[in-house]
């Protein structure tokens, strides 16, 4: 009989539990769901690689972000803006636990397996990070180039290559630092600056000269020059130090000049504008998905682990293109570059899309 009493009371909290988080039935109302294209199938979540293994209260946590963001819907897989926003309104309380999460997503959200225009279904997951370098207010023997933000004179900046925006200093110096630090943070798109008084600061993005990359290492692999360890970004940057005039030379060759502000508090802010969380935001091609989306990867890690997480698509990059192509969100610092640097490994790849709607379906 006891057991029976305890068994009736775990039932009726868990259904107390589900009902504090709002999983009723949506009052958004509209058509059965529809496929944008072929490169979408819906799929139930058992077709997820290691779902009920993920604790998804972290991927949570990063969707709040989201909801905290100015969406834009745009791209080739838009969801429904008031659909998104109900889902936002209905987000279970901070200290749910891992099964009532679950089960919202699983509610409200319907997964399905993205495939690329070949009919394939793996692409490639790299990593990025934001690296804390060390530099200064004023320029000097050690740090003498320059961080710069977007320029407020009304010069144009928009298909100048690196070395003139440097040299004409097209944009408002911030700070300085060593160039191969500050070629490493441009790759990254963000980074922590510490200042010579123990300062931090925080780099965000802000705009990029639209020029195309060209790879540091490639230029060097064809100037006959191989770095000690190959041509890891590692290997690179510490050979570029030890060589400050290749440096400036071999650098310059990328034409490619990103900009950056400063952000208080330090976070990393993704393109929508909000935080990223440490190995659960993502970055994905925003011409085909609206930034601020659930989607769960299925991959390996550089030191070969499984990596099977609901990641929040939060930020974007010009290298990011195609249907299943993301670039892993790994945290800041020394430990955060050790993923980050040698993360490349092909996985599978599920958008979770709000239910009870029909999709944009896109151009062809």
């Amino acid at each position: 009989m006891g057991k029976f009493i305890n068994r009736v009371f775990f039932i009726v909290l868990g259904l107390f539990i589900l009902a504090s988080c709002d999983l009723s039935t949506p009052t958004h109302t509209g058509n059965d769901s529809v496929a944008p294209s072929s490169n979408m199938r819906a799929v139930s979540y058992s077709e997820l690689p290691g779902w009920q293994d993920d604790d998804v209260r972290y991927a949570l946590q990063a969707f709040r972000n989201s909801c905290k963001a100015k969406i834009q819907y745009t791209g080739r897989v838009i969801p429904d803006r008031a659909l998104f926003e109900e889902k936002c309104r209905m987000l279970p309380s901070a200290s749910a636990d891992t099964a009532t999460v679950r089960a919202w997503f699983e509610s409200n959200f319907q997964p399905y397996k993205i495939y690329n225009d070949d009919g394939t279904d793996t692409g490639t997951y790299t990593g990025y990070y934001s690296p804390i370098i060390r530099g200064s207010r004023t320029r000097t023997a050690e740090y003498n180039e320059p961080l710069m933000g977007v320029p407020t004179d009304g010069r144009n900046y928009k298909g100048v290559e690196k070395k003139k925006i440097v040299d004409q200093k097209i944009g408002r110096v911030l700070y300085w630092a060593n160039i191969v630090d500050v070629q490493n943070i441009q790759i990254q798109g963000s980074g922590m600056l510490q200042l010579n008084d123990g300062k931090m600061v925080k780099l965000n993005f802000a705009a990029v000269n639209d020029m195309p990359f060209k790879s540091i290492g490639e230029e060097l692999r064809r100037r006959g020059i191989r770095p000690d360890g190959g041509y890891s970004a590692d290997a690179v940057w510490k050979h570029l130090k030890k060589n400050p005039k290749l440096a400036r030379d071999v650098i310059y060759k990328n034409p490619r000049y990103v900009y950056f502000y400063e952000s208080v508090p330090p976070d990393v802010i993704g393109k929508i504008g909000t935080p990223l969380s440490k190995i659960r935001s993502v970055a994905m091609d925003d011409s085909i998905y609206t930034l601020g989306l659930p989607v769960y990867i299925s991959t390996n890690l550089s030191d070969g682990r499984k990596f099977q997480r609901l990641m929040i698509a939060q930020d974007t990059g010009s290298a990011i293109r195609g249907w299943i192509r993301a670039d892993i969100f790994f945290g800041k610092g020394d430990e955060a570059y050790r993923y980050a640097h040698g993360q490349h490994a092909k996985g599978k790849m599920f958008i979770l899309m709000p239910r009870e709607y029909t999709y944009v379906k896109p151009e062809k």
